[in-house]
C-alpha cells in the first residue's frame, strides 16, 4: 500500500511541475495556435481559439484554486486543470468539440491520501463521453491484523455515472465537488460492502 500512495505523490508532483498558468496550442485543429490561461486574478479559465477569430471564451469563477500548485497543461486532445492540496486533488480535462465550436469537459479524475492512517485513501475517474467510472479506494480497519489495525484494499469500482453535457462557460468548483460528493457516496456503500464480506469470512 506504502506503494501506491508513492505512487500518487510522484503523480501530484509530476503535475505540479507540469502545470502552467499559459498554454499555447492548436486544440481547434486549424493549424493555428490557440491560447489558453488561468487568470489567477479573476480564479477563471480563458481560452482564446484562432478558429472562433481569438474571441474569449472563459470559465465561470473557480474560488478554490490552490496558489502554488494548480495550473493547466497540455494532454492529446486537449488541456486539464490540475487543482491540488496537502492530501487531495483534482483534474478536469477539456476538449475543442468541431460540432459545437465549443470547448468541453470530457473527463474528471481526483485523489485523496486519506488522514494519518490512510484511511479513505485512493483514486477516481470519470469519462463524461462514455460515463465510465472507476475507483480504487482504501479504507483502515482496526480491528484487522489482531487488532493492530490494517489498510483494506476496496475491490475497483466500475459504473456508470451519468453527467450532462458540460461546457468550459459551466464549469466552476460545483462539477468537480458533484464528483467527489458521488464519489464519497461508493465510497461508504462499497466499503460496507467490503466489512461485511469480511465478517463472513
Amino acid at each position: 500500500m506504502k506503494r501506491i500512495l508513492q505512487i500518487f505523490v510522484l503523480i501530484s508532483s509530476c503535475s505540479f511541475m507540469a502545470a502552467q498558468d499559459q498554454l499555447l496550442k492548436d486544440i481547434d485543429f486549424d493549424s493555428v495556435k490557440d491560447s489558453i490561461f488561468l487568470d489567477r486574478k479573476e480564479s477563471v479559465i480563458v481560452c482564446r481559439l484562432s478558429s472562433e477569430g481569438f474571441k474569449v471564451q472563459k470559465s465561470l469563477p473557480i474560488k478554490y484554486l490552490d496558489e502554488t500548485s494548480s495550473g493547466i497543461k497540455e494532454t492529446k486532445n486537449g488541456f486539464e486543470l490540475n487543482n491540488n492540496w496537502m492530501r487531495s486533488g483534482y483534474s478536469a480535462q477539456f476538449r475543442f468539440e468541431k460540432k459545437d465550436k465549443r470547448i468541453r469537459l470530457i473527463g474528471m479524475d481526483r485523489y485523496e491520501f486519506g488522514n494519518a492512517a490512510n484511511d479513505g485513501s485512493g483514486e477516481s475517474s470519470v469519462n463524461l463521453l462514455t460515463e465510465d467510472y472507476i475507483g480504487d479506494w482504501n479504507y483502515f480497519d482496526h480491528l484487522a491484523n489482531n487488532e493492530n489495525g490494517e489498510l483494506i484494499k476496496i475491490p475497483t469500482i466500475k459504473i456508470k455515472m451519468p453527467f450532462r453535457k458540460i461546457y468550459l462557460q459551466d464549469f466552476n468548483d460545483e462539477i468537480p465537488y458533484n464528483f467527489t460528493s458521488q464519489c464519497a457516496d461508493l465510497y461508504e456503500k462499497y466499503k460496507s460492502l467490503e466489512m461485511k464480506k469480511r465478517k463472513k469470512s
